[in-house]
């Protein structure tokens, strides 16, 4: 049976609990007043907010009566009301810190306005996603305090601290770069350090994203507002400031009279909505320097490689630097006044306008497009920008010096242009060996049947000699394009010129002296003899006739020489074309009239020739030239004209490989060993060069087969039982020769195959990938082709031991 509590016992126990609890509102409020005294750092606030707390318990206690239990809906309230001013006490903290008070897990109790706008009302610091909040909690916990650095919340940067009280935590958290930095910058500015740095002629303020002014020194104040210098905080920086038409920022107090302005911003982080400092100064022109400073200036401009010109403010030139004269193309004695004076007519507005915008603007800069007037073909850059702090210079122009640069652009348009005609020449050349080829033949033919004496022989030979003249021209086409056919062999260059002196000797004449001179120590090169006997008779014959326009009557002398050259000798030399090595060099030199500077450049272009017409095809140098590349070597002419002209060809010494032998020319067969036997199948789509290979190898003796493309020709190798030779053309419709080979070796591996084309045999050996094969280059001679038919049957005769 239960039994009712004695009232005194009652009593008593209320007491004790109404006492307990006393004492631990009292703890709570001191524990309150120490985290708000941390958060806030105002004595004054945390002792008025104390002594609210103790004056609300006071009143609550006089107004309850001692026997009576409270009411848990006034205690409720009590709660809450203690809440409400705990967070009008964390929402004076200022607007730079975000602040709540959690239980021991982190579950808000209160938090101030900051923190609901930074992360929403009600937000735990644990709902951040970050596991070291967590660990934080447990830190502070544990040792009452814990810190963080480089928090990311919603984007934000943020520096973040926890201390502990009992069952409650505090959690506060600031920007990166922390309130502090903005708060020192406002004691900064509105102290005495303020003021020294307005003495020193310097104005500072403290704006925000939005550009409201948040503190500045009184230097700022009294420009910006008048000489009162009335309050700025909290107006907008812009209110203050007026720019120009040029785009030059006064203050608006002081109107277009006063100095313009340099503005530096200097942000305090990297957050968009940080604050910013901005120092303002008068963008006073310097003051005029001396003659001494100013001669510094300009000997610094001129050591420099760039071209660099001074204007003052009223765009007139104040010094121009040696690269500037050489890029404008003006002489050592020239002075021009005005930039303006540099450029074509249609260009003079826009350089002077440029000027005088950047010499009374900004400091910025800008490019212009102009042509010069002396060379008003070529546009070059010219960059104007404003000058500071250059004597009394308003202006910097600078000039490139293209001159290279459009030489370089010069030699590649001339090297696309030899090479797009060398392939023109190449493909004229071949479709025209055919034509020759057939030609040749038939007049061969034709003279087998007729004897010197006959009515028609004389008329023959005439074809005959004309078709060689014509071959000639298209192996000097073949020889500019660099597609000839070269015999290449190790030799030296003293000997090839022994064995050509004889046919100079004819070719000169009497009144033209000829002299030989040898030098010492000369490395073999690897060439065709025979093109270089080639390329000394072409400027032979250049020098002749140059020596005979000078003076009909008095001759001259040709001079050829051979000397070698070291590497170093080429490095002395310094050119960017011949490459470091050892070379085998031949000098000719005439007395002839010279060649004219201007066309210089072009004497090795095809077709070119300044003789007159009917006396020059314009192929002599542009052979040469081609043979001499094609040859691996090098040639420059230099020229004075009345006073001669000399042709340097430098050939790069050939190292003999290991195991290499000199190369001999094959033997000529006599005529009585070019009859023979078998059966050989010709390939050619071309019918009238089919047909005279075909006459041509039925008269000495063999079996000839004829097939106008590779598909007639496998046919054949399908039902004949022996081929002993497949002659083709390279190039046919549908089916190439070197397709067709490949086929045929299919059937046969050991069937003997002798290519013919108009085309060079090096250019096409890339597609020729057929092994053990023979070439023969049309235009070609009955004779030279039985000699070839006789020279490839007899060595795979050999190869098979018969």
């Amino acid at each position: 049976m239960a039994t009712a509590a004695h009232p005194i016992a009652s009593s008593a126990a209320s007491r004790g609990k109404r006492d307990r609890g006393g004492l631990a509102l009292a703890a709570a409020a001191l524990a309150s007043a120490g985290l708000l005294l941390w958060a806030l750092g105002d004595p004054v606030f945390v002792g008025a907010f104390l002594a609210g707390l103790v004056a609300t318990a006071g009143l609550l206690f006089f107004l309850r009566r001692p026997a009576a239990a409270v009411p848990q809906a006034d205690a409720a309230a009590t709660g809450q009301g203690d809440v409400g001013l705990l967070r009008a006490a964390l929402d004076s903290a200022g607007p730079d810190a975000a602040l709540a008070l959690t239980d021991a897990e982190g579950v808000p109790v209160c938090t101030n306005a900051i923190w609901n706008l930074w992360f929403g009302g009600g937000a735990s610091p644990l709902d951040f996603g970050d596991g070291r909040l967590r660990d934080a909690l447990r830190l502070a916990r544990r040792d009452g305090k814990a810190t963080l650095d480089g928090l990311i919340v919603e984007g934000r940067s943020l520096r973040g601290e926890v201390r502990s009280s009992g069952d409650r935590l505090v959690w506060r958290f600031t920007g990166a770069e922390g309130p502090e930095l903005a708060a020192e910058a406002v004691r900064l500015l509105a102290g005495e350090a303020g003021r020294r740095i307005g003495d020193a002629g310097l104005m500072l303020v403290l704006a925000d994203s939005d550009g409201r002014i948040r503190a500045a020194n009184p230097a700022f104040a009294i420009r910006a507002a008048g000489d009162e210098g009335g309050p700025v905080d909290g107006t907008d920086l812009v209110d203050y400031l007026a720019a120009s038409e040029s785009g030059q920022f006064h203050f608006a107090a002081e109107g277009r009279s006063g100095p313009p302005l340099r503005i530096l911003q200097i942000p305090t982080g990297d957050r968009p909505d940080s604050p910013s400092f901005f120092l303002l100064l008068d963008d006073v022109p310097g003051a005029r320097l001396g003659d001494d400073e100013n001669g510094h200036i300009h000997a610094l401009l001129d050591s420099l490689p760039l071209g660099l010109a001074l204007a003052d403010t009223d765009g007139r030139f104040a010094f121009l630097n040696k690269a500037f004269r050489k890029a404008a193309g003006l002489s050592p004695n020239e002075r021009p006044a005005w930039p303006g004076d540099l450029v074509v007519d249609e260009d003079k507005a826009a350089v002077s306008d440029a000027v005088r915008r950047f010499a009374r603007g900004r400091a910025l800069s800008g490019d212009l497009a102009v042509r010069l007037t002396s060379n008003p073909d070529e546009p070059v850059a010219m960059t104007v920008a404003g000058a500071r702090g250059l004597g009394n210079a308003a202006v910097l122009l600078s000039l490139k010096d293209n001159s290279e640069e459009a030489r370089l652009k010069r030699e590649i348009a001339q090297a696309t242009k030899m090479q797009a005609v060398g392939q023109l020449a190449g493909g004229v050349a071949h479709d025209f060996n055919n034509i020759l080829t057939a030609i040749l033949g038939t007049c061969d033919l034709m003279m087998m049947r007729h004897t010197p004496g006959d009515s028609d022989y004389d008329d023959i030979q005439q074809i005959r000699s004309n078709s060689n003249r014509a071959a000639n021209l298209t192996r000097q086409l073949l020889a500019f394009s660099r597609q000839q056919t070269l015999r290449p062999q190790v030799l030296q260059l003293p000997d090839v010129v022994a064995e050509v002196s004889h046919l100079l000797t004819r070719l000169l004449g009497e009144r033209i002296t000829l002299q030989v001179k040898h030098g010492r120590g000369l490395g073999p090169v690897r060439a065709d003899p025979g093109q270089l006997e080639q390329v000394i008779v072409n400027l032979a014959v250049n020098a002749r006739d140059a020596m005979l326009a000078k003076d009909a009557d008095g001759g001259g002398t040709l001079t050829l020489q051979t000397f070698a050259i070291s590497a170093e000798d080429v490095r002395r030399m310094g050119t960017d074309i011949l490459p470091i090595g050892d070379y085998t060099a031949l000098k000719v030199t005439d007395t002839g009239i010279g060649i004219p500077p201007h066309i210089i450049g072009k004497i090795f272009e095809p077709f070119f020739t300044t003789k007159e017409v009917g006396k020059g095809t314009g192929l002599g140098l542009s052979t040469v030239y081609g043979i001499v590349k094609q040859s691996g070597g090098f040639i420059f002419a230099e020229s004075q004209p009345q006073k001669g002209t000399s042709f340097s060809i430098y050939l790069p010494v050939h190292r003999a490989q290991p195991g290499e032998t000199p190369v001999k020319a094959p033997a000529k067969q006599k005529p009585n060993e070019l009859w023979g036997s078998g059966t050989i199948l010709v390939v050619e789509d071309e019918a009238m060069v089919r047909t005279v290979a075909e006459r041509a190898l039925v008269r000495h003796g063999y079996n000839v087969l004829v097939a106008e493309n590779g598909e007639a020709a496998l046919e054949i190798l399908g039902r004949e039982e022996k081929i002993d030779l497949m002659i083709s053309d390279v190039v046919m419709p549908t089916m190439d020769g070197p397709t067709t080979a490949r086929e045929a070796r299919k059937r046969d591996p050991d069937l003997p195959i002798l290519f013919i084309s108009g085309y060079a045999e090096e250019q096409l050996r890339k597609s020729i990938d057929v092994p053990n094969v023979s070439f023969l280059a049309k235009p070609f001679s009955v004779q030279q082709l039985a000699e070839t038919v006789r020279e490839v049957l007899d060595r795979e005769q050999a190869r098979n031991g018969a």
